[in-house]
């Protein structure tokens, strides 16, 4: 008999409508250059997971370009992300990586990753993928709620990066932003790329 699915908790029928508004639109100096935007990643390998997880927490606090010029220098100091390496990182990886030149030196974003390497490797022994994992939650609220008890630096805005990049359900981003404390064009940025080109897993 399948498991039940997860449900976020229930709103009674008498409570108020939310009706929070979004906070107001930033038009960025300079829109991200045509190929430097994320795209959704089809079929994505666990390996794909643990990249995504990755650069969301690495770019948080900085400048999405930033990454991007430096993102290929991340790959190859993490191994392609192979969840099988990273997940077996030890002390001297951690300052290998400290000392790498070209990604952020930030301690607890490198044992993040490692520690996140090893929690996808969980999730596929206990569902069989990270699909399975993602189909067994009603909502977005549930799934995140679950999995920032799973993985480290998983924040709102990190989780919705993660499932949009990955190509598991969202809720629609205006709906999204009416939870946010500001603004976020660069996401915006993202969810309008995938909607014109058919991919967004918007709900």
């Amino acid at each position: 008999m399948p498991a039940p699915k997860h449900s976020a908790k229930t709103t009674p029928a008498n409570a108020p409508a939310n009706t929070r508004s979004a906070p107001p639109v930033k038009t960025p100096k300079r829109a991200t250059p045509a190929g430097e935007i994320p795209e959704r990643i089809a079929a994505p390998t666990l390996d794909d997971q643990l990249a995504v997880l990755s650069r969301a927490i690495f770019q948080a606090g900085l400048s999405w370009a930033f990454m991007a010029a430096r993102w290929e220098q991340f790959v190859a100091a993490f191994d392609g992300f192979s969840v099988a390496r990273v997940s077996a990182y030890g002390e001297s990886d951690v300052e290998r990586l400290m000392e790498t030149d070209g990604i952020v030196h930030s301690r607890s974003k490198i044992e993040a990753t490692i520690h996140n390497a090893a929690a996808l490797l969980a999730i596929e022994r206990e569902f069989g993928s990270v699909a399975a994992y993602v189909a067994r939650f009603a909502d977005y609220d549930a799934l995140w709620n679950d999995a920032k008890g799973r993985f480290k630096f998983l924040g709102d805005l990190n989780c919705y990066y993660w499932l949009f990049r990955t190509g598991a359900p969202v809720p629609r981003f205006e709906q999204w932003m009416t939870r946010q404390a500001k603004d976020h064009p660069r996401m915006r940025e993202m969810v309008e790329l995938g909607r014109a080109n058919g991919t967004s897993s918007e709900r």
